[in-house]
Order: C-alpha cells, then sequence, then structure tokens
C-alpha cells in the first residue's frame, strides 16, 4: 500500500534495531520505515539486476517481496548474480534468492511465481503488489511487463545492462512515460546480442540493479525526484553517468490489452526464417567433424567465426579464426576464399548462430559452407570436455 494506514503498523523491538539507520534519517524517520513495511514489490527475475535489487529490498525492510522467475543457477551466473551461490547450482533461482532474502531479513514475506511470465499471467501476478521492478534481459517480456503495468496503473521501476553499459528509469509513474515511449517498436529479432553472446562487465548489474532499489523505495516513501521523465545511462569503463529527457508521446497507441508478446516482437518470424535458413544449409555434428579432423582429411577448411577473445579461451585444433565482423565487412570473405583453394569449408561458431550468418553472407558471395551444429559448446559437452565452456 503506498498510501496505509500508519496506525495499524507496528515494529517489534529487533525491528527498531534493524532499521536504526532509516529511523534517524528525517526523511525516512518511523512513519517511513513503516511504509516500507507495508509495501509490497514484484521483482521479475533474479539474476543479474534481480540480484542487488532483492538483496537491498530485503534489507530495507519492505514488508512482502514477490519474485517472478522459472530458471536455475548456473555457474555462469556467479559472476553477476550475487544472491546466488556455488550450493545452489542446478536447483531453483527463486528457492536460492527467498533463502538468501530471509537470511537478511525474516522479517520478509516472500512470494514465489516459478513461472514464465505471459499474457495469460501478468495481470493476475502484478495486480497484488504496490509496485514492480523489471529485471529481465529480453524484449517480449519488457513489453509485457510495460503494458501490464499500464492496465493495472503501476509504477515499473526499469533496468538493462549490456556488456559496460547500463541504463534506468522510472515508467508508468504520476503521469510519466511508459516503455513504448522509449521504444515505440521493438529491434529485429537478433540486432542486440544477449549478455550470453556479447558479455557483461559482473560489477555492472549491481551499480544498475541498486539504482533500481534505489528508485522503488524512494516511490514508496514518497521522498526526492525519481527518475520518471529522465533515463539514466550509465558507462562503467568511463565512469560516467548522463541523463536522456523522456516524454510521453502523445500519439503512441492506447493499451487496451495485452497480446500475444513474441509475435509483436518478430520471435516466431525470426525462428521461421531460421529454420527455413537451416533447412538449406548442410550442416554437421561435432562427432562428425571429429572424424573429419582425426582422417586429417586435406580437403577441409574449418573456420572458427567467433572473436578473438573467444578464441583465446576455448578452440577446435585445426580451426582458422576470421571473426564474423569482418565477413561482415567483407575482408574475411576474401581471407576465406584465399585460404580455401578449392577445398570444402566448414564454419563453427560458438553455439552455432554466428556459424550459421557467417555462411549465409559467404553463400551471397559465392562460397558454399558447412554449419557445425552446436558450435564448440557441443564439442565441449560431446568430444572433448577439456575444452572449457563459456
Amino acid at each position: 500500500m503506498l498510501n496505509p494506514n500508519l496506525d495499524e503498523i507496528q515494529l517489534s523491538k529487533e525491528e527498531y534495531e534493524r532499521y536504526s539507520r532509516h529511523l534517524i534519517l528525517p526523511e525516512v524517520g518511523l512513519d517511513g520505515q513503516k511504509r516500507l513495511k507495508a509495501a509490497s514489490v514484484l521483482c521479475i527475475g533474479t539474476g543479474g539486476l534481480g540480484s542487488p535489487l532483492l538483496l537491498y529490498l530485503a534489507a530495507a525492510g519492505i514488508g512482502r517481496i514477490g519474485i517472478v522467475d522459472f530458471d536455475v543457477v548456473d555457474y555462469s551466473n556467479l559472476q553477476r548474480q550475487v544472491i546466488h551461490g556455488t550450493s545452489w547450482v542446478g536447483k531453483p533461482k527463486i528457492q536460492s534468492a527467498k533463502d538468501r532474502i530471509l537470511e537478511i531479513n525474516p522479517y520478509c514475506q516472500v512470494d514465489l511465481y516459478e513461472t514464465r511470465l505471459s499474457s495469460e499471467n501478468a495481470l493476475s501476478i502484478l495486480e497484488p503488489y504496490d509496485v514492480v521492478a523489471d529485471g529481465t534481459d529480453n524484449f517480449p517480456t519488457r513489453y509485457l511487463v510495460n503494458d501490464a503495468c499500464v492496465l493495472l496503473n503501476k509504477p515499473n521501476v526499469y533496468g538493462s545492462i549490456f556488456r559496460f553499459e547500463g541504463q534506468a528509469t522510472v515508467f508508468n509513474y504520476e503521469g510519466g512515460p511508459n516503455y513504448r515511449d522509449l521504444y515505440p517498436e521493438p529491434p529485429p529479432p537478433g540486432l542486440v546480442p544477449s549478455c550470453a553472446e556479447g558479455g557483461v562487465l559482473g560489477i555492472l548489474p549491481g551499480i544498475i540493479g541498486v539504482i533500481q532499489a534505489t528508485e522503488t523505495v524512494k516511490i514508496i516513501l514518497g521522498q526526492g525526484q525519481t527518475l520518471s521523465g529522465r533515463l539514466l545511462l550509465y558507462n562503467a569503463l568511463n565512469m560516467t553517468f548522463r541523463e536522456l529527457k523522456l516524454r510521453p508521446n502523445p500519439v503512441r497507441p492506447v493499451i487496451e490489452k495485452l497480446v500475444d508478446y513474441e509475435e509483436f516482437c518478430g520471435i516466431p518470424q525470426a525462428k521461421a526464417a531460421e529454420a527455413q535458413q537451416q533447412a538449406a544449409m548442410e550442416e554437421i555434428t561435432v562427432q562428425e567433424l571429429k572424424q573429419i579432423l582425426d582422417s586429417r582429411a586435406e580437403d577441409y577448411v574449418v573456420v572458427d567465426v567467433r572473436n578473438p577473445n573467444e578464441y583465446e579461451i576455448a578452440q577446435i585444433p585445426g580451426t582458422v579464426l576470421v571473426p564474423l565482423p569482418e565477413i561482415e565487412n567483407g575482408d574475411g570473405i576474401a581471407k576465406i576464399k584465399e585460404l580455401l583453394n578449392g577445398h570444402k569449408l566448414i564454419v563453427h561458431c560458438k553455439m552455432g548462430g554466428r556459424s550459421a550468418k557467417a555462411i549465409s553472407l559467404l553463400k551471397e558471395a559465392g562460397v558454399d559452407g558447412i554449419n557445425v551444429k552446436g558450435g564448440i559448446n557441443a564439442w565441449s559437452q560431446e568430444v572433448d570436455p577439456s575444452v572449457p565452456q563459456y
């Protein structure tokens, strides 16, 4: 409740001690701490952004915290998802998060929704909460969360991260802009790489997630100036913050209902095109690639289209590095043509997507290639476990 009856809310002796540094702040005080205890916040995701967000909301004394996630903890998460620990690898993230929250603050009520947020369940899941914090990493869910918040009139505390850069703002608050004012249309699928493809500095989501927690607490307290109408941009490499003004678009479409957000973002169309492309593309398994390499066949050239820093991490023996960006600008195509000299071309990457794109570009230039399904990740899993996965 953003406007609770404070007379009905009591703090225990232990809570007075726990929140003592808040209680002596004039901007928080006893009434403010009671507001935090009466408030409810729903966090979408317990990943890089959700981890610090949840930790600090729990520590601040938010009375009810909801968590939506359906993923399990992976070793690759631990570099940035600080709410999880090594002992939780392979187990549900929401259970890991709940355990950690209650370790920090046993006075929190923690609601778990181990499900994928969808147009069918979003309104019922979001409806009981005062504030929604979006810690997701994909466009369909961001549009879904935004539209559900608009329909339910909930503040949407937004953050996003990529490589060394992050952004944060507050959507749909006190007549301010919503996510569709920032991004009226989603980008084409595949245009913006995921963190798994492009990487992310592990500390970065800590900064953005803490900013989201700060905005959430300010909304509940009714104190300060929120980021509504301001997009905060952070560059960790340069250690710079800057702002862009955001305003509601007077001609934006009215949100009247939730739609199919996968369809809205072009995901099914992209998958169909990719499937059609793969059906027309010759592919081999990593086991078949191993047979070719073991036979020392001299009529094949195997090209790795990952980035040089990835090549340093893990390599398939006998491969030649020609990064995809070089193929896209044309230099790599000339290099591959020179390497082939009448031989057959095999192409691989991390998981098979970039190599498929490279083969399509090469085909347009008159060069046929064979794609390795699953890329070097499959090679590590099925052929040579000593090759690191990343």
